[in-house]
């Protein structure tokens, strides 16, 4: 019986030491092919059209852009491609924005090899992949019962939400809402990570979409 045919594997990450890692284990395994690496959000559309590979194991954060916003790109270039995310930090906003935009799982960096190659057969024969802990709030958020993706903001990373609209500095949200600037700054790392945005502009861009500025 013949074996059955590679998953090729398409790797888009810009930290060099991180890439060459899981390049070289992905492609150590049985029955992987890693047909590409590559660091940026264009690469990753060019070299995605190019290989046509079955997954693109896509990272988030990229220099040239948030790779969520990619993943529609990616499709279009190379429509039978699936998409795994990998992320720093999984939250319920940012699975619900990879589903939103066709992705087909999502991966928390820190996992181990074992779970990504996993991950990586999963999403190649048409399943999906993400943490049991935050399908509620995947499903909340895509029907409507979560209200928008600010629901899970507090009063205080609201009012930090509202001055980053108004163009506030950290240093400005501490003194605006009498806090630490320490304090500040970890306000703003939370509504960055519950929007799922990568940079206080890109949060404020999300706030006003889901009319959490209205």
């Amino acid at each position: 019986m013949a074996n059955p045919p590679s998953i090729r594997v398409l790797l888009v990450e810009d930290h060099a030491m991180v890439a060459e890692a899981i390049g070289l284990a992905l492609g150590r395994v049985p029955g992987f092919e890693v047909v590409a690496q590559t660091g940026t959000v264009a690469g990753a559309v060019a070299e995605t059209g190019r290989f046509q590979p079955d997954v693109v194991v896509l990272d988030r954060r990229l220099p040239d852009g948030d790779g969520i916003a990619a993943i529609g790109r990616l499709a279009a270039v190379a429509p039978g491609a699936r998409v795994l995310v990998l992320t720093g930090e999984a939250t319920a906003s940012v699975a619900a924005r990879v589903v939103a935009a066709g992705g087909a799982g999502l991966v928390v960096k820190s996992s181990r090899l074992g779970e990504l190659e996993s991950a990586v057969r999963e999403v190649a024969a048409g399943g999906v992949v993400f943490a049991a802990g935050l399908l509620p709030g995947v499903l909340d958020r895509l029907t409507g019962r979560a209200g928008h993706l600010g629901s899970a903001l507090t009063a205080r990373e609201r009012e930090t939400l509202l001055l980053l609209a108004e163009g506030a500095s950290t240093a400005e949200i501490s003194e605006r809402l009498g806090v630490a600037r320490n304090t500040a700054r970890n306000h703003v790392q939370h509504v960055l990570e519950k929007l799922g945005a990568r940079s206080k502009l890109e949060a404020v861009a999300l706030a006003r979409r889901d009319g959490l500025l209205d």
